[in-house]
């Protein structure tokens, strides 16, 4: 059995959003198995376990995942992950990935492909609510897929977005600014843990295209609802998104519905949904899927080294 202490290392932000592409294509056609996450709740974040089974791929296996948001104040990222492979034919376990980078890897090409397919502009203005490691992510694989003219971003600590901005001034031009300025640009992007609204609806204009990646988990929610009233809101996984999603506290008020609910990005990857208009404003409920580790995991195993052999059994 492998062990990948490093498995993010070298990986190309491009062939990620590739694989990652792939992996909804194949969700879209009714070719994964993949049951929704499971929560186990603890004192001060969570746990969740992730499996799923990719037959054209031929590879199955689970993710263990936890979302403590308190962990930075101890020099902790807030999201930490392993991943097991198992062997389709015997179940023995082939290798073991730290899976904390390629959480944020996996996660920001997924909002790469959402905006591949939704945004409104070829050439675009990023806003980023949030500047940790996920507006990141997203940032790298966004910028993979669509030239990005501007970077906003704003953070409830002012110095983070500055810090931010200085991490990536030789690639980006970015600016430091107020929420309702980082909302106004074509394509948004939310990644904080928020339990209540921050992005308001009359700072989204028409034609906007919103990632909306922070709410992972019930009762988190960063959009004001009626965001949703007027955005075709896409998802990555239905029965995910109505529990832990975006959309799940406005479903649980009863002032959204999962009949609402445009469609997945696997439908939008297949061609079966696409945006209808330069002026409608469309959301990507971002929950995370185990598919999307199992394919960079795939990427991973491909390569010739950076593992560790262990004994097993």
């Amino acid at each position: 059995m492998r062990y990948y202490p490093d498995p993010a290392r070298d990986l190309d932000v491009g062939l990620v959003n590739d694989a990652i592409e792939e992996a909804f294509a194949e969700q879209g056609r009714g070719n994964v198995q993949m049951p929704p996450k499971v929560y186990i709740n603890l004192e001060r974040g969570d746990f969740r376990t992730m499996p799923a089974y990719i037959p054209s791929m031929n590879i199955a296996g689970v993710k263990i995942v936890n979302v403590h948001p308190g962990n930075p104040g101890l020099g902790l990222p807030t999201v930490m992950a392993l991943t097991v492979i198992l062997d389709v034919e015997t179940g023995v376990p082939l290798a073991i990935l730290n899976a904390t980078d390629l959480t944020d890897l996996r996660t920001g090409a997924a909002g790469a492909v959402a905006a591949k397919y939704l945004s409104p502009r070829r050439t675009i203005r990023l806003g980023l609510v949030g500047s940790g490691r996920q507006a990141l992510a997203q940032l790298q694989a966004i910028a993979r897929e669509l030239p990005v003219e501007e970077v906003l971003v704003w953070s409830r600590d002012g110095k983070n977005a500055e810090s931010f901005c200085r991490r990536i001034s030789e690639s980006f031009a970015c600016r430091s600014v107020a929420l309702p300025d980082a909302c106004g640009c074509d394509i948004v992007v939310t990644t904080t843990p928020s339990r209540e609204p921050l992005v308001k609806s009359e700072w989204i204009g028409e034609g906007t295209h919103i990632n909306a990646i922070g709410a992972d988990a019930p009762g988190k929610e960063e959009l004001d609802p009626v965001i949703l009233e007027r955005a075709r809101v896409f998802v990555d996984d239905p029965v995910q998104a109505v529990h832990s999603g975006e959309v799940n506290v406005p479903i649980g008020k009863g002032i959204f519905s999962a009949g609402q609910i445009a469609g997945t990005l696997g439908e939008l990857v297949l061609g079966k949904k696409k945006r209808e208009s330069e002026s409608e404003i469309t959301v990507f409920d971002s929950t995370g899927l185990a598919i999307q580790d199992l394919v960079l995991a795939r990427l991973v195993l491909e390569k010739p080294d950076g593992f560790i052999e262990l004994k097993f059994p």
